[in-house]
């Protein structure tokens, strides 16, 4: 997806100032900088002929002044949740809580093991061999198995419940018979030897997770385990999206200065790595009545936007925002690619996050609004940050930060090509993004990276 050829503002600004930058590889084009102010911008409902000198018109410098610095909006973007409003806890099947939070402990509803059980298959054994071993062997899940008396054993299966008056399970490989079918060890045997007692992992009310962890593959099989068919989890956040453009075709090839929509069929499934749930992809027209109807209509804790986040004639959120009376929280970023993207507060317990159109552009917005937001919203914590040193020197914006998609290498990130606003090939290769500080980065210099959902966890984990 790429800005209508007819829209002016930031959002056609970004792709211009974007690509004439000198970029990581020449695969982007090399030309600099001038490095002298860009052409001024007119705020949304300035009519043009209010001339240069409106109170409308700003300075790119204007424009920086008043940009949120990007670890500054990620900040506001994770706190903006906390003052609404916490969601109910909601009691959710095992089958559906894999990513959410705990939102109770979980405390064990019955001893672990529930009852002596054999940690290995072999024999049972009543005081010192030989033994007599019986017929009938003792499996897993079978009823309760008579008691034994010393001198006896019985082939008894891993799992199974130990009889009574077992002294230790001699292990199949440790065992042999004579030609009477006596038993004898093979080796030295300790009492309880190879026996897994009731409650050795935990007692009955036991608590074994704190709320707020996470639910993963592990902690599933730990809450059947200890008994639970449901957890109590914070429910995940409602995202609807809204795909803006008239530009936009859903199935086939470009053609006729018609593109393929590009962030519809993304932006969903990252969402959800995220953590959240995507109630609805919309796609609508160019038209400011259609978005102050979807808007409100929305019951979603989030609402995505993409495009129209700049100060063009067919760019409607803004007015639409100041007509909901919206608390704007963030309006432009001092970030590459993406920087006009905005957050506002529509109303108690509800945030819309307005992505540019440029792919990349929206990726960045994604990034440093949406995932702190919704990771608040989920009651997930912060990721741990870390930094690795870049393999080559990486071109800077002049006063914003840079976010370049980068593939991890042994101990070293290193850059791709196609890291333009309105590129994918880039992003679609990479494991993290680079965040670049202004002025750039040289070979060797560590950078934070900020790791994608599926780089790190595998797309079957990652997409809950």
């Amino acid at each position: 997806m790429t800005p209508h050829g007819a829209r002016q503002g930031l959002d056609a600004e970004d792709l211009d100032v974007e690509e004439a930058l000198a970029l990581v590889k020449d695969g982007n084009g090399s030309t600099r900088p001038t490095g002298g102010p860009r052409p001024a911008q007119r705020e949304p409902g300035v009519p043009p002929s209010a001339g240069a000198a409106d109170a409308g018109h700003r300075t790119a410098a204007e424009h920086r002044h008043r940009a949120t610095a990007w670890p500054e909006a990620r900040t506001i973007a994770a706190r903006a949740a906390r003052s609404g409003p916490r969601p109910a806890p909601v009691s959710v099947g095992l089958g559906d809580a894999l990513g959410l939070v705990l939102a109770a402990p979980l405390t064990a509803l019955t001893d672990l093991p529930s009852f002596d059980t054999s940690a290995m298959d072999g024999w049972a054994v009543a005081g010192p061999g030989p033994w007599l071993v019986r017929e009938e062997g003792v499996l897993a899940g079978s009823s309760a198995p008579a008691p034994l008396a010393d001198g006896e054993a019985v082939r008894i299966a891993t799992g199974a419940r130990i009889p009574p008056d077992t002294t230790a399970v001699l292990r199949s490989e440790h065992g042999r018979t004579d030609d009477s079918g006596r038993l004898h060890p093979t080796r030295e045997m300790q009492h309880g030897q190879d026996i897994r007692p009731r409650g050795q992992e935990c007692r009955s009310g036991d608590q074994l997770l704190l709320a707020g962890a996470v639910v993963t593959p592990a902690v599933l099989g730990l809450a059947a385990a200890a008994g639970y068919d449901t957890v109590t989890a914070v429910p995940r956040p409602r995202v609807e999206v809204l795909v803006l453009g008239d530009e936009l075709l859903t199935e086939g090839r470009p053609h006729d200065g018609l593109i393929r929509d590009a962030l519809g069929p993304m932006l969903p499934p990252w969402l959800r790595a995220l953590g959240a749930e995507v109630i609805a992809v919309r796609r609508l027209r160019d038209d400011a009545k259609v978005l102050h109807r979807a808007i409100t209509s929305s019951g979603a804790d989030l609402i995505v936007t993409t495009g129209g986040t700049a100060s063009g004639p067919h760019d409607h959120v803004h007015p639409t925002l100041r007509r909901l009376d919206a608390e704007l929280l963030v309006d432009g970023v001092t970030v590459r690619p993406g920087h006009p993207m905005l957050l506002a507060r529509v109303k108690e317990g509800q945030h819309l996050v307005g992505l540019p159109g440029n792919p990349l552009a929206a990726v960045s917005g994604l990034l440093t609004l949406a995932e702190p937001l919704l990771r608040t919203l989920a009651a997930r914590g912060a990721p741990e940050s870390y930094t690795l040193p870049l393999r080559e020197a990486v071109h800077g914006h002049p006063h914003d930060t840079r976010l370049i998609p980068v593939v991890l290498r042994g101990d070293h990130a290193v850059p791709l090509h196609y890291n333009g606003p309105a590129m994918l090939r880039g992003i679609a290769a990479a494991d993290a993004l680079a965040v670049v500080p202004p002025g750039g980065a040289r070979a060797g210099q560590e950078a934070q990276l900020l790791d994608l959902p599926w780089a790190t966890a595998g797309i079957g984990a990652c997409f809950t």
